[in-house]
């Protein structure tokens, strides 16, 4: 009753709510990089990358660019979307979203698969087409629309040009290196837009790092040549005016004119702790972008963005928060829980034990390389979060183990697991992977039954504990969150909190998730 209430609160708030001065960044937090956005009318929608996990490239809808929420994933077929023998950070590259002629078109990158494809719709909540290869080259490609024409951009080297069909993927014309950026190192994320007779070519260079920056380029013709903006960059984080800033490695950019005549740009930046750590990976913000007539895009004034954003906004719509329970009730799962690789379906089940998910043990471990272990898991998004589970293994053989994996790659996670012990013993284990080193943190042998298993994150620490009753939690460690960061491990990702069954052999074994909780 009172989270109906809760409910019924918001929505009636967002009808109602006018343009108000500020909002807080991130505007979709945790892993969510290389945000996309097209307006249709008067509304937004967003996407970004997913790199190994599954399902691909989800699509969020907003009303107000700031009040985001996932209506879909544009890859959800494995005939779409094949990460088989996919490496960490491998599979889907920067997404680009755009609509023409009552049509949505999304591109992006498979490098674990055939390259550059695009997959189409009129429904972007619903099902997507299969994909179209692309014969240009490169990552991050992106799509421009004009006078009849689909042009393709796309980084083999420099930013390049060409024509395509976007519903065939025949290429059109051959492809035209166009500009290389400032200098900087990985020129990449190209998008055009046309404006008071100019296009615009708005590029990331510097690398998705602390160097990271946003520039900007112009041309009256779509081949060039294009000039430089003599204030470039117009956004980045690594001068001394925001070397404090909390969010930093800003770059990525995607401009959108909103239905009210003003300009914002969605981009990608991370949020560090634990000194100059970042964990949640690359998250999405947005920033409002000032055009004065025949003049370059000034971003917030600046080129720097704050956590608190104290600018006028759209009249803001707010959604009902997320429950802090799943409770497996539901006949699927929620948008926010993703594979890694693409899954063995048959692992995964709500219905074979009413009001639990039941994942069956695989010989796939979780420190394997390439191949799809029984894993499902959502996003931290949040620094400061607490994770609960309750779980029973059940028809287990010894060394069975089902839990939960604070995950960043195969190499690096830290797991909370109950693993089957000798007769009806079963062992409360902490465990940790990092790099070549695989140990055993701590022990706790009890008898069989439900136990509660959770994970606090903090600023600088995971901290795991279990219970027998979900009202007395027993600690069992920490871990310290730099040996599982983005700067040690490196790679695209970032934290997934994910439920996991295992076994050394083939087994009968399950493992029972009652429900699971995320707090912040």
């Amino acid at each position: 009753m009172k989270q109906t209430l809760i409910t019924f609160l918001f929505i009636a708030l967002g009808s109602v709510c006018m343009a108000q001065q500020g909002y807080n960044n991130p505007v979709i937090p945790g892993f969510y990089p290389d945000p996309s956005v097209v307006r249709v009318g008067e509304d937004y929608y967003l996407v970004n990358s997913t790199f190994e996990y599954f399902p691909g490239v989800p699509i969020f809808h907003s009303k107000d660019l700031v009040n985001w929420k996932q209506i879909g994933n544009c890859l959800s077929r494995e005939s779409q979307l094949n990460l088989k023998s996919c490496a960490p950070s491998g599979g889907i590259y920067a997404p680009t979203i755009r609509y023409h002629e009552g049509t949505f078109y999304m591109i992006t990158t498979n490098v674990c698969d055939k390259g550059n494809f695009i997959v189409h719709t009129q429904d972007p909540a619903g099902e997507w087409s299969e994909p179209v290869w692309l014969k240009q080259g490169g990552i991050d490609p992106s799509l421009y629309f004009e006078d009849g024409k689909c042009y393709m951009l796309s980084i083999p080297n420099k930013i390049t040009l060409c024509e395509i069909d976007p519903k065939t993927g025949e290429q059109l014309t051959e492809s035209k290196p166009i500009w290389g950026g400032t200098g900087g190192r990985y020129p990449e994320a190209p998008h055009i837009y046309k404006k008071d007779g100019w296009y615009y070519l708005l590029i990331a260079e510097g690398g998705t790092e602390y160097g990271h920056k946003i520039t900007i380029a112009r041309s009256r013709n779509i081949y060039g040549p294009y000039d430089s903006n003599p204030a470039n960059p117009i956004m980045t984080h690594i001068n001394e005016n925001a070397q404090m800033n909390p969010i930093q490695a800003v770059g990525h950019g995607d401009f959108v004119q909103a239905h009210d005549g003003s300009w914002w740009m969605v981009f990608l930046g991370f949020r560090p702790q634990s000194g100059l750590h970042h964990l949640l990976g690359r998250e999405t913000f947005l920033v409002p972008v000032r055009w004065d007539k025949n003049a370059w895009p000034v971003v917030n004034g600046d080129g720097t963005a704050q956590l608190e954003m104290d600018c006028e906004t759209l009249p803001l719509k707010p959604h009902a928060p997320a429950p802090v329970r799943t409770d497996f009730d539901a006949p699927q799962m929620g948008l926010e829980w993703n594979y890694l690789y693409n899954p063995i379906m048959s692992n995964y089940s709500l219905s074979a034990r009413k009001g639990y998910l039941r994942l069956k043990t695989s010989t796939v471990q979780l420190d394997d390389r390439g191949v799809t272990p029984t894993f499902i898991g959502r996003r931290q998004q949040h620094i400061n979060c607490t994770t609960t589970t309750a779980i029973e293994l059940d028809k287990a053989s010894l060394n069975d183990e089902g839990g939960i994996t604070v995950y960043m790659t195969n190499e690096h996670h830290y797991d909370l697991f109950v693993r089957q012990g000798d007769k009806d013993k079963q062992i409360i284990t902490l465990r940790y992977r990092l790099g070549n080193m695989k140990h055993i943190e701590k022990e706790v042998e009890l008898p069989k039954g439900k136990f509660y298993l959770r994970v606090e994150g903090s600023n600088d620490f995971y901290s795991f504990y279990y219970s027998t009753d979900n009202r007395t939690f027993n600690p069992m460690g920490k871990m310290d969150v730099r040996y599982i960061s983005s700067e040690t491990v490196g790679g695209f990702t970032g934290i997934y909190f994910a439920l996991f069954a295992a076994s050394p052999k083939a087994s009968k074994g399950v493992a029972d998730f009652e429900w699971f909780d995320y707090a912040y």
